[in-house]
């Protein structure tokens, strides 16, 4: 089942990597600029339904919030799931409950601490092109700290490994999220220029971190 539940995973995160959207017409700004991995829909109101595992009452602890102290994160984490219909189907999910502010931890796959590479996404800027909460993320360097609190209350520190960015198509899947050789957590936004006929940018940000 777990072989299968990997594969299925990596299967929907082609889609999501060739599709994904990031739904503003600000360009990233200049700096080095370059990938991510989310689809930053615009509109969530209209936004189906996203694919979600069910969870017994005795599931283990879960990420609540995002800690990143040289850029001045501290955000809420929802758990996302794969958009299942609608314009973007395939497309990784981005926050609804606070769309702006919050970030998507992908819960199909492992958790935060969990080995294997677990992934969390967040919009790059909001609709009318003002930051949102992964708008700095591309400022962060090999050694920065980012800190998970888990429902239980347990914290979790990781630690910059790389900055990576990536033409959607050339993203590599293994690498940001099916590496089980270890304990990892990847970040991942917008990034580049703003296509309008795609409706998304041309680039994904891509931050690898290592458990601590």
């Amino acid at each position: 089942m777990r072989v299968v539940r990997q594969l299925c995973y990596l299967v929907a995160l082609i889609l999501v990597l060739a599709l994904s959207g990031c739904g503003t017409s600000a360009a990233t700004p200049s700096a080095a600029v370059s990938a991510s991995t989310v689809h930053e829909a615009t509109t969530p109101a209209t936004v189906a339904p996203t694919a979600l595992p069910t969870r017994s009452r005795n599931a283990k602890a879960t990420p609540s919030r995002l800690l990143i102290p040289a850029i001045d994160i501290n955000a809420a984490v929802e758990e996302v799931g794969i958009l299942i219909n609608g314009d973007f189907a395939g497309d990784l999910a981005t926050p609804t409950r606070s769309q702006w502010t919050n970030v998507g931890w992908y819960a199909a796959g492992p958790r935060p601490g969990e080995r294997g590479s677990a992934v969390i996404d967040g919009h790059l800027d909001d609709q009318n092109g003002s930051p949102a909460v992964f708008w700095n993320l591309r400022k962060l360097h090999a050694g920065d700290e980012v800190r998970v609190v888990m429902s239980n209350g347990k914290k979790l520190t990781f630690r910059v490994t790389r900055i990576a960015y990536y033409s959607p198509k050339a993203a590599p899947l293994q690498d940001i999220f099916g590496n089980s050789g270890g304990i990892y957590l990847n970040l991942i936004t917008c990034a580049g220029d703003w296509i309008p006929n795609q409706h998304q940018t041309t680039l994904r940000l891509v931050v690898y971190t290592t458990l601590a």
